[in-house]
């Protein structure tokens, strides 16, 4: 098989953006444009990928890491100049390579997949990546010779004159290129245009000069090739991601009941016969089993959710819940918690660090943080756990059958044994023995007419 690499081009400041935060970085369905475009390239079996930065660009040579090599466009002198400087590691490499730009996070694995075999069975020198725009403006016209309907040139909007400004198909900004080719036209490319920049499209036409073969692929998706300039653009690259990810679970046998205000990430597992409710946001690494329901208004963000499981108007972050759980409304599960089968946590009810064990029950407005809560324990409303003395964290123990009564204080570190009861209103600072009775609180006074004293001392 033909060798294939890639070129990112990821150096461009995104100053329409009007963000400090660098423009590939910014994020499409809670991924940066630039890593969908990695993730859906890498899908061509890449044996080398370059991306181009610019100066200043740490952040995303920290957030790609070991997926690319790099090279860093000094001076931002167009896309033909930022090829340029991936010459030194690829100039002398047999093979094909894919140049695309690290602000189109829409192009599909499918779509790259097809363009490189349409490349490579042409036996093209170079082939565009085209598609038929409604609205062709500000974008560079691909000009086809009228008798073969190879690509002859492509004209940037800029400097294209009336009958080429009339042409709707366009340069999406990603070619194929046979890479000894390339770099070879890149020496010949001029920054005669009315920008004073070294444009990746004139090597086209020095291609087409030397009677080389240049290709054009169409693409029938127009959306798909969207490139993201400022916040506009990004809104719009949000919600196709949104429909093309929702779409697939729905094809899947997941339930969406309002797709245009669900919002899942790309990398969330959904079995069959989930419901996910309006407002939902289904984030990281979320697995979510099958017969769960979802929503209204709930956010989960890298959770494990089990099958039958219903979470209502709640937040859940970085924690397992077990099947057949109940969670909400308006319930908070912190990072690093464990909810138990047939557990339940309600109404104002968050949890942090703990562990709640099978068939336990903390039913509303309580705080467990630091918890290891044993089976069939119920926890009264009103109980937390006192868990932080100003410098240190510590633990607090129920152990299994314990009974909590409300509004009691568990000032850790302590132990709940098994079976024992604590009465209501109990404030426990040590460790309650199994099978008994704690009552930390101290005894009724009643003082009678006692109250009609003090409404007299009000009048006077």
């Amino acid at each position: 098989m033909m060798k294939r690499y890639a070129v990112i081009l990821a150096a461009g400041q995104g100053t329409r953006m009007k963000s400090k935060l660098y423009k590939v970085l910014h994020p499409v369905a809670g991924r940066p444009m630039v890593q969908h475009v990695i993730d859906q390239v890498k899908a061509v079996q890449l044996d080398k990928t370059v991306t181009v930065v610019g100066f200043g660009a740490e952040k995303v040579i920290e957030y790609i890491g070991g997926e690319s090599e790099f090279v860093v466009q000094k001076e931002q002198l167009g896309t033909g100049h930022a090829v340029i400087q991936a010459e030194d590691i690829l100039k002398d490499k047999e093979g094909t390579t894919v140049v695309v730009c690290g602000d189109t996070p829409l192009i599909t694995s499918q779509t790259y997949t097809a363009l490189f075999d349409h490349h490579e069975k042409e036996g093209a020198k170079a082939t565009v990546l085209t598609t038929k725009a409604p609205d062709p403006t500000g974008y560079g016209r691909v000009i086809r010779n009228a008798s073969t309907k190879e690509v002859e040139r492509i004209v940037e909007h800029k400097d294209a004159n009336e009958d080429e400004l009339i042409v709707n198909e366009i340069n999406t900004g990603t070619y194929c290129f046979d890479n000894k080719a390339l770099f070879a036209a890149l020496q010949h490319v001029s920054n005669d245009n009315s920008q004073g920049e070294f444009y990746l499209p004139d090597v086209i036409e020095i291609l087409r000069n030397q009677s080389e073969k240049v290709s054009a692929f169409l693409t029938p998706n127009f959306e798909e090739t969207l490139g993201v300039n400022d916040r506009v653009g990004l809104a719009q690259a949000e919600k196709t991601m949104k429909q093309r990810i929702n779409e697939r679970h729905m094809r899947n046998g997941v339930a969406i009941i309002d797709p245009d205000n669900t919002y899942i990430h790309p990398d969330v597992v959904i079995e069959q016969d989930v419901v996910i409710h309006p407002g939902t946001i289904i984030s990281g690494t979320t697995t979510i089993k099958s017969n769960a329901e979802i929503g209204p208004n709930s956010e989960i963000a890298n959770c494990y959710v089990g099958e039958e499981t219903i979470i209502k108007q709640s937040v859940v972050n970085n924690s397992k819940i077990g099947n057949r759980v109940k969670v909400g409304p308006y319930a908070h599960i912190r990072p690093e918690s464990v909810i138990g089968n047939n557990a339940k946590v309600g109404n104002f009810v968050e949890i942090k660090k703990t562990n709640l064990g099978e068939n336990s029950k903390i039913s509303h407005l309580s705080y467990m943080g630091d918890a290891e809560v044993g089976n069939n324990v119920n926890v009264g409303c009103g109980t937390i756990t006192v868990n932080y003395d100003g410098k240190n964290k510590f633990l607090t123990t129920i152990e299994d059958d314990a009974f909590i009564g409300c509004n009691s204080n568990l000032i850790a570190p302590v132990t709940v044994g098994k079976g024992s009861y604590v009465a209501a209103g109990s404030t426990i600072t040590k460790n309650v023995p199994e099978d008994s009775l704690s009552v930390a609180r101290a005894r009724q006074t009643n003082k009678e007419g006692y109250a009609s004293k003090i409404k007299n001392r009000q009048k006077d």
